[in-house]
């Protein structure tokens, strides 16, 4: 035990705090703007399967927030006792982000939060769908403030150094630094994704257990039709955002594509083991000049490579892969939302008998896809970027604390048996609630039936009609 390495521990405990934590917020985030969707549907139609669908995703939000929140804290300790020189150095600009994020979003999401789950029946229909319309706001709020703190680490701008710390100098460039819009954008469309595969999953799901009707299809066609609009987006922005890297940070580029040595008509490595020692790829399997193309737009464009960063690149193994498994998951998205979207074409006059059963089993499989996929790219973002926590500012090692190996080893197991048990109960619960969806899910005493009659606003919340009851 004493001969582990603390600096590199100390990485791996945040890693996977990070790693467990991001995956409830990348939920929140989305899944509170299809609830809004379903519940504006509703109250548009006052057609009940609408309600029906918002009443059963909003208990899967609620576990999501809370698995986000009590994730989110452990983190917040990590400053203190594992990385203190961080806010040594730059807590006049993390901290002030951080407390934006509390004061003006997490705040309006909890409160708000109280009365989409509890206050149906006690506030107007119209008061409700604010208070949704508010909670999806507020998360979204949240990944603002979380981003930009994010970004600026990567491409720091807006501050001077006075007497070894970071100062603002102006906070419109700290907040809107060169790579904040790409990944803001980025991961806002991965949140998308990974909350529309997993509602068509859960949604499939119950299909294939027989749940036909049309509250399990309206969920299964939101979630499809989302996954198929999005992806393409997020295509897109990916090719923009690897530009802005190119641009800020060409040796995380360099690692993720596999370029060892600075050259024009650079190819496009599909396969490769890179090798750090000998620096070169083994068993390369490569398209030439594609690299130049799309980094470029030019087949004979030029490429920094990783020659030009000696002792101040990423490990490139783990960023050429996880790179490459994101770009893999997101083809895959690509063609299985399509190939659903194709299954239930809206010129089909019953999309529930359309679907094929081993479409249902796809989408069930991929129910988690995004979770995946923003993992990979994550580990991407954030191992590219050493060895600097702060590009040219400061670097972990700089930053960590004097905290002993042992016990980061401990409690970094503690963290690990812990979220393991953790994801296993909620992946099951989400499959719990699948199973178990009943007509007892239903407001009672709602007498709404499944026609296109719209929603009024009672000026007594007790008596309106699809009041859901405590």
């Amino acid at each position: 035990m004493d001969g582990l390495d603390a600096v590199l521990l100390a990485r791996i405990q945040f890693a996977a705090n990070m790693t467990f934590h991001i995956l409830f917020p990348t939920i929140s985030i989305s899944l509170a703007w299809v609830l809004l969707f379903f519940k504006l549907r509703f109250v548009k139609t006052g057609q009940q399967h609408w309600m029906d669908a918002y009443q059963f995703w909003v208990k899967i939000f609620a576990l999501t927030f809370a698995l986000g929140v009590v994730s989110g804290i452990t983190m917040s300790f990590q400053f203190g006792t594992n990385w203190p020189g961080f806010m040594q150095k730059v807590g006049n600009i993390a901290g002030p982000l951080l407390a934006y994020e509390v004061l003006t979003a997490f705040f309006l999401e909890a409160t708000m939060l109280g009365v989409m789950l509890f206050g149906r029946a006690r506030v107007s229909e119209k008061m409700h769908t604010i208070a949704t319309l508010l909670v999806a706001g507020g998360t979204t709020l949240s990944a603002f403030w979380i981003l930009a703190l994010n970004s600026w680490m990567h491409t720091p701008t807006g501050f001077e150094m006075i007497d070894g710390k970071a100062h603002v100098t102006s906070w419109l460039e700290v907040i809107f630094n060169p790579s904040f819009p790409y990944r803001f954008t980025h991961m806002m469309l991965a949140s998308g994704l990974t909350v529309a595969f997993l509602v068509a999953g859960v949604s499939s799901y119950r299909w294939l257990r027989g749940e036909r009707g049309a509250e399990a299809m309206a969920g299964l066609k939101t979630g499809i039709y989302l996954a198929a609009f999005l992806i393409p987006l997020q295509i897109l922005a990916g090719d923009f955002h690897g530009l802005n890297t190119m641009e800020h940070q060409p040796a995380k580029l360099a690692a993720m594509e596999g370029i060892w040595q600075t050259q024009k008509g650079v190819p496009a490595v599909l396969f490769a083991l890179p090798d750090e020692k000998a620096k070169e790829n083994r068993y390369e399997i490569a398209i030439p000049k594609l690299a130049s193309l799309y980094l470029t737009h030019h087949l004979d464009g030029e490429v920094r490579g990783l020659n030009e960063f000696e002792g101040q690149h990423p490990p490139v193994a783990p960023v050429f892969w996880a790179f490459r498994i994101m770009v893999g998951m997101g083809l895959l998205m690509l063609a299985v939302s399509w190939s659903s979207v194709l299954q239930l074409a809206p010129w089909k006059k019953d999309p529930a008998r359309s679907i094929r059963t081993w479409q249902a089993r796809a989408l069930v499989a991929m129910t988690f896809a995004g979770w995946i996929a923003l993992i990979a790219g994550w580990y991407t973002t954030e191992i590219g970027r050493q060895p600097w926590l702060v590009s040219g500012v400061l670097t972990a090692a700089d930053a960590a604390s004097q905290v002993v190996a042992p016990k980061i080893a401990f409690t970094l197991s503690l963290y690990l048996l812990l979220y393991a048990a953790l994801i296993v109960a909620y992946v099951s619960v989400v499959f719990y609630l699948a199973r178990h969806k009943t007509q007892a899910d239903k407001p009672s005493g709602s007498g709404m039936e499944d026609t296109p009659n719209p929603v009024t606003y009672p000026e007594q919340p007790t008596s309106q009609p699809g009041a859901a009851h405590a």
